[in-house]
């Protein structure tokens, strides 16, 4: 057990320590691929000497990250990568049972959030591990002192990825950083799987209200949106989905749903939910025109989805009526639901993906580590994806997991995929 007094932290209740060390194992039982990668790395040590900022949602599943990576040989400094995704039992365990510097508390406001994200940048780090590119946006502004230091780094959001691939494109990126989110292993998985189920779980939790029969608007079909437009019509919805990319909106119709202009959903749904990456998805006209009793949450990366300034505005009165659920009453008299405060609903109101998905994405997260400790001198300050081969070790070690097997191609099979001249 560590010294607390060494180990650098601001958490907020340290006695939870020992239940948050359970909960860190219960997760650990269903992440056999990073259980596998930590036993390699205690051995190896690959990352030996790295210190590395993690800016991450600070759960069970990233617990089990963060101590990968010391088995590795890093020196890891943790903060939180949205205000209300911390679990607090977590961030003490990972101070007290792990010797892990940790900054998170759940629901802390703007200015402590930005005060943990530059507690783990005082550390120097080598190596940045994002979600949501908040650690490379403040080293790129106000912290570019940082920048020589820096080997490279990683991204493990959707959100983040645009906004580092918006940096390359300028020229203002200033170190190599790799897109863990753009892996098969996290984005069909984790997006869809991880978000689906758990972005459900939150809205339950927080409304107890019943699906089935209901009418649901999902606003995005990428990943993350198919997932929660999958769970949402298993558990009886009708779903109704809002795009603005014409192949996203053909494929959803094809897959079943409805698809029409949020201008047309705001007056017949029952449950909202953005997943975007955009903002003002929901907003004014959109609350004007919703049905009282209107229930609006968010599990895209930031609360700008939903234009809460705009709600806000339009209401003649607000109360919290549940954990996690704000009621709005508008000058029409209809009420509006906000769920979350807009935030990311499966981390406000729940405890985020399930481990055995998060278990493929945070694998990427470490092998993604020390391939860029190995190879970030000879990379370009530019946006990369996972090596192929990392994602297939990946799969692979999950099915072997899972018992799964499957077939290899014969001799004669390899050299007809990689030969021209065969044909009909």
């Amino acid at each position: 057990m560590t010294t607390i007094a060494t180990v650098p932290h601001d958490v907020r209740d340290i006695t939870l320590a020992d239940k948050g060390k359970l909960r860190i194992e219960w997760a650990e039982m269903e992440m056999p691929v990073l259980r596998q990668i930590k036993e390699r790395f205690l051995k190896e040590k690959p990352l030996q000497g790295l210190t590395a900022a993690a800016c991450l949602h600070v759960t069970t599943e990233t617990a089990n990250l963060a101590i990968t990576l010391k088995a590795g040989g890093a020196n890891v400094y943790l903060c939180a990568s949205n205000p209300l995704s911390t679990q607090d039992d977590v961030a003490a365990a990972l101070v007290h049972h792990y010797g892990i510097p940790t900054f998170a508390i759940k629901g802390e406001d703007h200015e402590t959030y930005y005060r943990h994200i530059n507690a783990v940048l005082d550390a120097k780090p080598q190596f940045t591990m994002d979600d949501g590119a908040d650690t490379v946006g403040i080293i790129h502004s106000d912290r570019k002192d940082l920048i020589p230091g820096i080997i490279g780094g990683t991204e493990e959001t959707t959100t983040g990825v645009i906004r580092l691939r918006a940096m390359a494109a300028e020229g203002v990126l200033a170190y190599p950083i790799m897109a863990v989110n753009d892996a098969d292993t996290k984005h069909l998985f984790d997006n869809r799987y991880g978000t689906g189920q758990s972005t459900i779980d939150g809205i339950l939790r927080a409304t107890n209200r019943l699906i089935a029969g209901s009418t649901f608007v999902v606003a995005g079909y990428g990943w993350c949106g198919r997932g929660v437009a999958m769970r949402a019509r298993g558990l009886g919805a009708q779903v109704v989905v809002c795009e603005v990319d014409h192949v996203r909106a053909l494929e959803a119709v094809m897959d079943g749903y409805s698809v029409m202009t949020m201008a047309d959903a705001a007056k017949i749904g029952d449950f909202f939910c953005t997943l975007t990456g955009d903002m003002h998805v929901l907003r004014s006209e959109h609350f004007s025109a919703m049905k009282d009793g209107a229930i609006i949450s968010n599990s895209g990366h930031f609360n700008v989805e939903i234009d809460i300034p705009a709600l806000e505005a339009q209401a003649r009165s607000r109360r919290i009526v549940r954990d996690f659920v704000e009621e709005f009453t508008l000058a029409n008299g209809r009420r509006v639901y906000l769920l979350g405060e807009g935030r990311l609903i499966n981390l406000a109101a729940a405890e985020g993906h399930p481990a055995s998905v998060m278990d493929m994405s945070f694998a990427n997260q470490a092998l993604c580590a020390e391939y860029m400790k190995n190879n970030a001198a000879k990379m370009d300050k530019s946006v990369y994806g996972v090596p192929r081969d990392i994602d297939a070790e990946i799969a692979r070690l999950k099915l072997v997991s899972m018992g799964v097997e499957i077939d290899t191609l014969t001799a004669e099979q390899a050299e007809y995929l990689a030969s021209w001249h065969s044909g009909t």
